[in-house]
């Protein structure tokens, strides 16, 4: 199985400097916006297309960081300080001289492939004159791509090292990345010399139709004839496309279309491509088609998964150890490698919870119940008069049995945790001792310690109890207020956030964990 072992980015996109160690099966690339998870997928695309034509397309200004332009250009414009980009791929043993070899910004003695952008240094008199000009105006346009292995020798889109498919699924109506994905997915299954005769039967029956069926049409025209285009623009890879029970994809609805694209490069071409790249494959699909296709892409072999999402089933199904978490405020990757396998089978088979949104987070309030993540809003609005957000606290209900799974996460991944939890009558053996695996500054354990206060809504009584009386005595029957309260949980705290949330009383153990948190 040929696969990539890592990678090493200098000056792409937002990384001034990048590196990751790849898993040979799945890579789930999991980050908030503007994280660099699609770039990751653009890096690996690129590198492995060796295509000029490709860059030209996206444009050497938008591939390059910024900040690198940026620091040149404020800090004498110099053309020895030129920044260049570089992307590399270090593939495992290929056992081909071709990709043998040190030249690669480790010196290793590797298999790998390298794209530079770097100035043309045959047009430095042209450079230097632009870089007297007092306007900031980097010389884009004066460099070139190249595109090596790490044995220093040149490739291009004619040499496929490792043969590989792009899926984009958030640009799925892009007429671009739809003829890209299906040259892609032919390139792959056309073997041998069979692409050229293709190309070749197809030109010729091109040139039949204006022979034949054009004939009388071109015979009555002076001068001119009809022609069928034979040009680059206008070939058999342009003109193909896939079809499911006769009706062409760009026929099929968005969710149709994702779905068709990724079981047709898994199933037909997972023998025969080394990666498949996929780009949010949740977008457009159904709940349903989404466990349809993560099951499609847990049973793809022998080929190299790399995966960006948001989605909490794409994450939790195909196991978290195989994460790559990536902020938008580091550059620094964060790997879930270590993570227990008990663990990971939890969140593979528990009901859909909020891994994703726990594990983007910086500050995150654990709750157990329905009624306190209700009003966690409005205590919070009570003690600071703003809102959790504002303050970038997430509040996630994960119910008491789950608390140390995310704890877990929380060591991991350095998140400020606080867990509010009932005591359940022993506040000891519940909430000390039970967490002393998880002692640590950035997590604490917040819960009434009189025992006989044993859960949320007897403490939430106790404070409120004059405004909880007029609110919901005219509901009971047999039941005492505090009876009522605790048969109806989650009613009694969306009616009192809909009629008193003004008057809430906050009850200490609570004040104290949003105030730990909010430091």
């Amino acid at each position: 199985m040929s696969y990539i072992k890592s990678i090493i980015l200098k000056n792409f996109k937002r990384f001034s400097k990048f590196s990751i160690t790849f898993d040979p099966e799945v890579n789930l690339l999991i980050g908030d916006n503007e994280a660099g998870k699609s770039s990751i997928l653009l890096a690996i695309d690129l590198v492995l297309s060796g295509s000029r034509s490709k860059v030209d397309s996206i444009g050497i200004e938008a591939l390059f960081n910024s900040d690198a332009v940026d620091h040149f250009l404020t800090n004498g414009k110099k053309y020895q300080d030129l920044p260049i980009l570089q992307a590399e791929l270090y593939l495992c043993e290929q056992n081909n001289m071709a990709t043998h070899g040190k030249f690669n910004s480790l010196t290793q003695d590797c298999d790998g492939l390298i794209m530079e952008f770097q100035p043309n240094h045959d047009l430095s008199a042209e450079i230097r004159d632009i870089l007297k000009q007092e306007d900031a105006n980097f010389p884009f346009e004066f460099y070139t791509v190249n595109f090596k292995t790490f044995s220093g020798n040149s490739f291009s889109s004619y040499s496929k090292f490792l043969k590989h498919i792009f899926i984009d699924h958030s640009q799925i109506n892009n007429d671009y990345a739809m003829r890209e994905y299906i040259k892609s997915v032919y390139h792959i299954n056309a073997v041998g010399s069979e692409k050229k005769s293709h190309q070749n039967e197809y030109r010729k029956h091109k040139e039949t139709f204006k022979t034949t069926v054009l004939a009388p049409l071109n015979n009555r025209i002076n001068n001119y004839a009809f022609a069928i285009r034979t040009s680059n623009k206008a070939n058999l890879e342009t003109d193909l496309t896939i079809t499911e029970d006769n009706i062409s994809i760009d026929n099929k609805g968005k969710g149709k279309q994702s779905f068709i694209k990724t079981e047709f490069a898994l199933a037909r071409g997972s023998e025969k491509a080394n990666l498949v790249l996929l780009e949010e494959p949740e977008n457009h699909l159904s709940h349903l088609n989404m466990k349809r296709l993560i099951n499609r892409i847990k049973d793809a072999k022998q080929t190299q998964l790399f995966i960006t999402t948001h989605n909490t089933l794409v994450s939790t199904r195909l196991n978290l150890k195989k994460s790559i978490l990536i902020n938008s405020n580091s550059i620094i990757p964060l790997l879930l490698k270590d993570l227990s396998d008990d663990t990971a089978k939890f969140f593979m088979k528990a009901p859909d919870n909020n891994i994703i949104e726990f594990i983007l987070s910086k500050n995150v309030i654990l709750v157990e119940g329905d009624a306190e993540f209700i009003l966690m809003e409005a205590f919070y609005k009570k003690e600071f008069l703003e809102d959790l957000e504002r303050s970038d606290i997430h509040v996630i209900s994960v119910g008491g049995t789950s608390f140390k799974r995310y704890l877990e996460l929380a060591l991991i991944l350095k998140i400020k945790t606080a867990v509010i939890r009932d005591n359940d009558g022993d506040y000891q053996k519940k909430c000390v001792d039970n967490y002393k695996a998880f002692s640590n500054d950035h997590i604490r354990v917040f819960a009434e310690t009189d025992n006989s206060k044993h859960t949320f809504e007897v403490n939430f009584y106790d404070k409120n109890t004059a405004t909880c009386e007029t609110l919901f005595k005219s509901s009971r029957k047999s039941l005492t207020v505090q009876e009522y309260m605790l048969q109806n949980k989650s009613d009694v705290a969306f009616e009192f956030l809909d009629k008193q949330a003004s008057s809430i009383i906050t009850p200490n153990y609570i004040k104290e964990a949003i105030e730990w948190i909010r430091k």
